[in-house]
């Protein structure tokens, strides 16, 4: 009996993490940016692109799970402050794309056009693993899925976050069919629409940080 609530309990805390993780992530409204950074890239490209993402945030939400406490306080970093760099950081890229413009902060100079292929990669870093994958929230969120208990939790809360990178790469891969469909003013248009979504994700993000920096700053209702 006892090895079925807890067995319940553990399915119960599955879901709850693996939803949480997903309403953070959500690789469905991410796909089209993806689509958007890697619009001018070959198919191989692209899914190399999308393998290092989703591996580079699996990395990042792993290291935080297990050493995220010692790191914050090894450097002393606040998630304030890791919320308003991330949030300056997104709010850049958005405005660069809302004017259709390829930001110096995820895109190649034309002087590293000559080696096209590993500058395209280095969208995989940023944005992509960080801040949009692994930001500020995701990371949050797992440092406080796997603090909850034990062990059992702690490789829970990363198995769910291995499932979702899984579920991501299959979004962003199969997200090719999708951007043949809309050809390039399409993709033009899409380009705009998240670039204004992660403007207003950015400044939300830059909001959350100064409010947890400056208490102050929050509007009680």
């Amino acid at each position: 009996m006892h090895s079925f609530v807890f067995e319940k309990a553990m399915i119960g805390q599955a879901l709850s993490v693996f939803m949480g993780f997903f309403a953070i992530m959500n690789p469905i409204a991410n796909t089209p940016v993806f689509l958007s950074l890697t619009a001018g890239d070959d198919a191989a490209t692209r899914r190399k692109v999308a393998f290092q993402a989703v591996l580079t945030a699996f990395l990042v939400v792993l290291v935080f799970c297990l050493l995220g406490t010692l790191i914050f306080k090894m450097f002393g970093i606040t998630l304030p402050a890791f919320r308003i760099t991330g949030g300056v950081l997104v709010a850049l890229i958005g405005f660069q794309m809302l004017h259709s413009n390829h930001s110096s902060v995820h895109q190649p100079s034309l002087a590293d056009q000559a080696d096209s292929r590993e500058a395209a990669l280095s969208v995989a870093l940023t944005p992509l693993a960080l801040p949009i994958l692994a930001g500020p929230g995701t990371i949050a969120t797992a440092m406080n899925f796997a603090s909850t208990g034990g062990k059992p939790e702690l490789v829970l809360t990363v198995t769910a976050f291995a499932l979702l990178c899984g579920i991501t790469y299959g979004f962003f891969v199969f997200g090719e069919g999708l951007a043949r469909f809309l050809g390039k003013s399409g993709l033009a248009v899409i380009t705009r629409i998240m670039g204004l979504i992660l403007a207003v994700i950015g400044v939300q993000m830059l909001i959350d940080g100064l409010q947890g920096a400056f208490p102050a700053l929050s509007i009680k209702g």
